[in-house]
């Protein structure tokens, strides 16, 4: 009798290991065929191009990670990593300064992300609708701040310093990206906010009853999002040495699809920081293997679809 429920345990235990860290043997399962099947995939130079281009996605996804586990949904973040950097340049051309110039582009993303959070939580408009609607706000001020135009900084090595630094090899935009990364981890599974988030996230009229101030949560998740879609935007712009103003979408689209295929709930109360980065990485590795073997992009996006249709299926 207990050599069968000692099995039963194991069988059980095997089913929770597999099912918890599905993401991670997926990602893994994917690394081993690319490197075995495409030529030049595991090599220094991809795989550092690699963790540069993903580092602006892992800024912005391991933070928008807790307003999703917190109930919420930010796609504002598009248009504030476009938006930011018109004001982060604008302030650079008139004061020289790069770090002056970062700090103006966070703090932009700190304004909107105050607005998203009173829209969310005073005015109980459903994040969605809401962030959606003031996603078409920010890229007017982009185009405004901007005047329509491709906007340069004035001091071109001290601005390009920020994000392509090089140390030990890494970009300093990576670099960046491990420590704001760390940092949303912490918070989430070390602290007292972590725990209320999950709680918001998982049910907010029990979590007000037990006193958790709801609203401050769920808000300030928001501002911290739109920070974070401000940093990287600001990043990119130090990237590329310039800022475009645009409609373009593909970057929020990066970031949720991270998120999912990670596995956070869309309901809200479930994710982890780091599932969100195997997200990232897993869509990352598909990606650079479809460009190494000359996929067409058309095709590349219904791969990508498909997969985010199955990770949100499989959440359900």
């Amino acid at each position: 009798m207990s050599g069968t429920a000692s099995a039963g345990g194991r069988r059980i235990a095997w089913r929770t290991l597999l099912s918890d860290y599905a993401i991670a043997w997926v990602v893994v399962a994917l690394f081993v065929f690319l490197t075995l099947t495409t030529p030049g995939f595991l090599t220094q130079q991809n795989l550092r191009n690699i963790l540069d281009q993903q580092s602006l996605v892992l800024i912005a996804a391991s933070v928008a990670t807790l307003t999703m586990i917190a109930g919420g949904f930010d796609v504002s973040q598009g248009a504030i990593f476009v938006a930011a950097p018109l004001v982060a340049l604008q302030v650079e051309n008139a004061t020289g300064s790069a770090l002056i110039a970062l700090l103006a582009g966070c703090g932009f993303g700190l304004v909107a992300g105050i607005v998203n959070g009173v829209i969310v939580t005073w005015g109980r408009i459903n994040s969605f609708i809401a962030t959606l609607a003031t996603s078409f706000i920010v890229f007017g001020i982009g185009y405004i701040v901007s005047d329509g135009s491709i906007l340069r900084p004035l001091d071109t090595n001290a601005y390009a310093s920020l994000a392509r630094t090089d140390i030990l090899g890494i970009t300093s935009a990576t670099w960046i990206a491990f420590l704001v990364v760390a940092a949303a981890w912490f918070v989430l599974a070390r602290t007292r906010l972590g725990r209320y988030i999950y709680a918001v996230g998982g049910n907010p009229e029990a979590a007000r009853l037990t006193g958790v101030r709801v609203r401050w949560i769920v808000g300030g998740t928001f501002v911290l999002s739109a920070m974070a879609a401000a940093f990287a935007g600001t990043l990119r712009s130090s990237k590329s040495i310039s800022a475009t103003p645009s409609d373009d979408l593909s970057f929020v689209f990066s970031v949720i699809a991270a998120i999912v295929v990670g596995g956070t709930s869309i309901a809200g109360g479930e994710g982890t920081i780091w599932r969100t980065i195997l997200g990232a990485f897993f869509i990352a590795f598909m990606v650079n293997g479809f460009n190494l073997h000359q996929v067409d992009p058309i095709y590349q996006r219904i791969v990508q679809g498909t997969v985010i249709l199955a990770a949100v299926g499989i959440d359900a």
